[in-house]
């Protein structure tokens, strides 16, 4: 292999039992179908080869990104420098602990964590399964739909610092709020959740699970690439209903769009660019707050 750059030379050597991709397009890893390619790409399949990663990272002062389902994601057109590191069905494994509790690792699907809770005769987790990403993401940023939330049902987080150093922590400990937790301001990765959850009748569990899904395959663009809700939910109000009474569904910049079918929603219509997408955000932002008085903020995380 000819032109490597330094630092993919430094890391095939350093972890060279880990499995790396150099030059991996974001777009292949991110729901929106968007995003350059990413200088180092590494899959660890244990916590031992995460904690490799990280020190090997930081003898050359290189910060790593952390990656799950990329549902939530907006990746630079340009790509990224440095390294990328990828947990989704890396960090796999779910298993019941008790009657009411089950442990799921971080790059276990949240769709995949709710069926398995499902077949086990546990509730609680019925909402998380049309939400798209992995458990990791979803802790970190409190993920939630339908009324439920990952805060209301996490006991304990398993969570690696930057350094390698893990802990665990408590539920009181995460500081969830709406769609955040202590991590967005704190680095460190999410390893394990462990969820307590409600005993209950399989087919009541999975009949909720369906009249979820019918509901969300009805209401939202499935379609089409996007990256779930496009804003955070204001105060008092809901950002699709301010976004329709702007008069913006459809409202397009380049290949990037309201859609049509939701207007909470931002959707690659086919070849959009990330240009496109943080252009189309802000310009709704605008006309939203010009005609509400009220400033939506980006629920995307713009990398």
């Amino acid at each position: 292999m000819t032109n490597l750059s330094d630092f993919q030379q430094k890391m095939m050597t350093l972890a060279s039992n880990v499995v790396l991709r150099l030059n991996e397009p974001l777009s292949r890893h991110t729901s929106f179908r968007i995003g350059g390619p990413a200088e180092v790409m590494a899959f660890p399949k244990t916590e031992a080869e995460l904690s490799l990663l990280l020190k090997a990272a930081a003898l050359y002062g290189e910060k790593p990104r952390i990656l799950g389902a990329g549902t939530n994601i907006l990746a630079p057109d340009e790509g990224l420098r440095g390294l990328v590191i990828c947990l989704k069905d890396c960090l796999d494994g779910m298993e019941r602990l008790d009657g009411t509790h089950i442990r799921v690792m971080a790059g276990v699907t949240m769709a995949r964590a709710a069926v398995f809770a499902a077949g086990l005769g546990l509730g609680g987790m019925e909402f998380a399964h049309g939400i798209p990403g992995t458990v990791g993401g979803g802790i970190y940023m409190n993920a939630g739909a339908y009324g439920g939330e990952i805060c209301q049902i996490c006991q304990s987080v398993r969570m690696m610092d930057m350094d390698g150093t893990v802990s665990e922590r408590e539920c009181a400990c995460m500081n969830f709020s709406y769609r955040h937790s202590f991590l967005e301001d704190t680095p460190g990765i999410v390893l394990s959740a462990v969820f307590h959850l409600t005993p209950g009748a399989p087919e009541e569990i999975r009949a909720r699970m369906l009249d979820l899904k019918r509901r969300r395959t009805a209401s939202q663009p499935l379609d089409l690439p996007s990256a779930g809700s496009a804003f955070k939910r204001p105060a008092g109000a809901y950002a699709a209903a301010l976004i329709d009474q702007a008069g913006l569904r459809g409202y397009q910049v380049g290949g990037a769009a309201i859609s049509e079918k939701h207007a909470g929603f931002a959707v690659n219509l086919g070849g959009a660019t990330a240009a496109d997408v943080r252009e189309l955000l802000k310009q709704v932002s605008d006309l939203v707050f010009r005609n509400s008085g009220i400033r939506l903020e980006p629920e995307v995380r713009i990398w």
